[in-house]
């Protein structure tokens, strides 16, 4: 799995295409605001001084103001320091209009602060901004002091107007870059925790496959060693049969004969077991394996009564005319009905079970439903699932599971069987 970034040292990637276009049509929106605004301003005559430039003066002031926005995204950082510098340098140019100007340093320190790449040097960058925006406001306070003081004529508070004036000045600029520092804060620490979502999603994602992927490989191995044991029984009864008739070839022959015969049937019979095997098999094989009998359909009813034991009602019938199947194939079935029923017990929340095995013309159908929760997979993790689905694929048979209409769980289980004789004989070479 990939390391886990150092979160507190986390860059934020540049912006996209599609971010960039939209910084440009941002940026021409607020030019063309901005230029409206000095328009009106003008037309009104609403200056603050009467050494306010030409019109077109003052136009040239807004768009070089607004232009940048073009790259606030993309190089976040030295747009607001040239905003900086050009909003100082209108000031002192007295322009008639200064609502747009704030605007656009507005956005150029909430831009540093959320999209520079290194969000330490913008932390120092943005306060380094405040603290001579701060310091130009006081320079223009103490000038504007020094001079003639304003009339205040309709002043009527508690507080001197001079006074008022000032805090009115200051708490208004603090409460404004402020808020551009904070929404700037903001949206990067959103940036980040998007990024650490993002990330641990995908390290779920990996756990997730690799846990499948162990879970696969143990269940693989598992169908191994009971094909192995099989294989086995088929071998060992081979080669009791093959010594057999070589005991009675010159005294019996007929019964040579005979013993050649279930040493033929028993051989093609191992061949398609050992084809469900090569299939199977991936790795080294287990050298623990427990080779006692395995189990088959005739240990089915003994599930039953394990299910019953723990408190459930478990109905159990068997449809169509029972007959052998290949060994492999009624492990198998087994192994679904006891997967499922474990399944049941633990997780279903279930009162009810009905356990039906079907003898249909070319297969073996094992089915379990119960009247549990019915919504969600039958285990926590699915692994189970995930099991019964490759133990039935390896035989080439058809697997559901699901919840049913309404309430409950079904899994269903179709084992072809075709090409198998009522004897058990496997009727292909």
């Amino acid at each position: 799995m990939t390391t886990e970034p150092i979160w507190s040292e986390w860059r934020r990637p540049p912006p996209t295409p599609t971010q960039r276009r939209q910084d440009i049509a941002t940026a021409l929106a607020v030019a063309a605001g901005a230029v409206a605004m000095t328009v009106l301003t003008n037309s009104m005559g609403a200056f603050t001084s009467d050494k306010t430039p030409h019109l077109t003066e003052q136009l040239a002031w807004s768009v070089a103001l607004t232009i940048p926005l073009i790259l606030r995204r993309r190089y976040p950082m030295i747009v607001m320091l040239l905003v900086g510098a050009l909003f100082i340098a209108a000031q002192s140019r007295q322009i008639g209009d200064n609502f747009s100007p704030s605007v656009v340093l507005f956005f150029a320190i909430f831009t540093a602060g959320g999209w520079a790449p290194n969000h330490r040097a913008a932390t120092y960058a943005r306060i380094g901004v405040i603290v001579v925006m701060f310091a130009w406001l006081g320079l223009a306070l103490t000038g504007l002091l020094a001079g003639p003081k304003p009339a205040f004529e309709d002043a009527a508070g508690p507080l001197d107007p001079v006074l008022a004036w000032v805090l009115y000045s200051l708490g208004l600029n603090l409460l404004y870059f402020l808020s551009a520092y904070f929404f700037g804060e903001l949206t990067w620490l959103a940036a980040r925790r998007l990024a650490e979502l993002e990330f641990r999603t995908e390290q779920l994602r990996l756990s997730q496959e690799q846990n499948t992927r162990g879970a696969l490989v143990a269940e693989r191995m598992r169908i191994a060693r009971d094909l192995h044991d099989v294989v086995a029984h088929h071998v060992s009864v081979m080669g009791i049969q093959a010594g057999a008739a070589r005991r009675v070839l010159d005294t019996d022959r007929d019964l040579a004969r005979t013993a050649l015969e279930t040493v033929e049937q028993t051989a093609r019979t191992s061949i398609g077991e050992l084809r469900g095997l090569l299939g199977v098999l991936r790795a080294e094989a287990d050298t623990g394996t427990d080779v006692s009998a395995a189990p088959g359909l005739e240990q089915v009813p003994d599930l039953v009564a394990n299910a019953r034991s723990a408190g459930l009602v478990v109905e159990h019938g068997t449809y169509g005319e029972p007959r052998p199947v290949p060994p492999g194939v009624a492990l198998s079935a087994y192994r679904v009905v006891q997967e499922a029923l474990t399944n049941v017990v633990k997780h279903a929340a279930a009162t009810k079970v009905d356990v039906r095995v079907r003898y249909l013309d070319t297969a073996l159908e094992v089915e379990v439903t119960d009247d549990g929760r019915g919504r969600s997979a039958p285990n926590g993790s699915g692994f189970g699932l995930v099991g019964m689905r490759e133990r039935v694929s390896v035989h080439g048979g058809e697997f559901e599971a699901g919840p049913r209409r309404g309430s409950g769980y079904l899994v269903r289980a179709s084992l072809p069987t075709s090409g198998v004789d009522q004897s058990g004989k496997d009727g292909g070479a």
